[in-house]
């Protein structure tokens, strides 16, 4: 169906650029992958501070991330991703190799599934069949992808499943959901992703270890408090 195109080309850019990452791993010097770790996350903080500034209603994103980490430690989101990445990490982890599977899943799921783009891109795609948005977010998240897989290895190209499942429903919602989504609404939820997005960039740089997966429900909530606007 149309309406995939932009979640599949997303996608298969993560699953190839993760590929070709984690290949470039074998050559690329232990400390020069550290160094481009520390790069991305600190680009990861950028990208995330740049978005947090479109909020204009503080309350809003309070609310949202506090009502959101709630739900999301209640259901342990952190944990079942983790899982999710454990049982990856059973199947495919070579031997003799140290190298996270799980880490690199989750770590780049988040960064790539967490913000406004990937639920707005999924949006357009699902109601007007373009997919101008997913396909400029498919060009900065191949990047992202290459750049973790150098150092995380083969488990960032996993995450590119996760990716297209994530954007696929969020296209087959767009019908319910796109009617609420006014301009405040977006810029809610791009600032409430953003915070979240620096809160990866943090725990990539390994100065946090926020279980970030359990914020994830609060970037939704805008839909919900706007309507009390």
């Amino acid at each position: 169906m149309n309406l995939f195109i932009g979640p599949a080309v997303n996608g298969i850019g993560v699953i190839a650029a993760g590929i070709l990452g984690s290949t470039a791993k074998k050559i690329i010097p232990e400390r020069m992958g550290e160094t481009l770790l520390k790069v991305m996350g600190l680009a990861t903080i950028y990208i995330g501070f740049s978005g947090a500034l479109k909020g204009s209603h503080i309350m809003i994103t309070l609310a949202s991330l506090a009502l959101g980490t709630v739900i999301g430690e209640f259901f342990d989101l952190e944990k079942r991703i983790n899982q999710l990445g454990d049982w990856l990490q059973q199947r495919f982890q070579p031997k003799n190799s140290n190298v996270s599977i799980a880490e690199g899943f989750v770590n780049c799921s988040l960064l790539i599934c967490v913000g406004a783009m990937a639920i707005v891109g999924a949006m357009e795609s699902g109601l007007t069949g373009t997919h101008s948005t997913l396909f400029a977010k498919s060009f900065i998240d191949t990047v992202a992808a290459f750049i973790m897989a150098s150092t995380m290895g083969i488990g960032v190209a996993l995450s590119g499943v996760l990716v297209m499942v994530y954007e696929g429903l969020m296209a087959l919602m767009a019908q319910f959901i796109a009617p609420l989504l006014t301009e405040i609404v977006i810029n809610e939820i791009t600032c409430a992703g953003s915070i979240i997005i620096v809160g990866v960039g943090l725990n990539l740089l390994k100065v946090t270890n926020i279980r970030i997966m359990n914020t994830v429900p609060g970037i939704f909530l805008p839909i919900l408090f706007c309507m009390f606007l």
